[in-house]
């Protein structure tokens, strides 16, 4: 066989594999708490707060989006008005800002909790 088919089927494989063991091992943990007499309630996995979970992923990817934009703009800036090379200022300042904005949102989130 030629490596151009090897690898996709190689992939799906993993793949199956990963979601087999996961899904198997699943059901024995909560077959053996059902034989342990567990309650039910703790394979309900529903959010506690009242917070919907799109809002939430709405507002780290709008934060996420905006850290984006604002890194471009100030790597824009740098690249303008200093004599450092753009090569390096590009990804630094859109992965701090962006990096910035997650963690933002995340104290937003923490914040939405209380």
């Amino acid at each position: 066989m030629e490596a151009e088919i090897i690898v996709p089927i190689s992939f799906a494989l993993l793949i199956f594999g990963v979601c087999y063991l996961y899904f198997s091992t699943r059901n024995r943990e909560r077959l053996a708490l059902i034989e342990k007499g567990a309650d039910a309630k703790i394979f309900v996995s529903g959010n506690k707060s009242g917070i919907s979970t799109s809002k939430v992923l709405i507002l780290n990817l709008s934060l996420l989006l905006m850290g984006i934009g604002s890194g471009v703009f100030i790597g824009l800036l740098l690249t303008a008005y200093t004599a450092l090379s753009a090569d390096g200022i590009y990804p630094a300042s859109i992965f701090t800002m962006a990096g910035i904005a997650l963690f933002i949102g995340f104290n937003i989130t923490k914040n939405l909790d209380k």
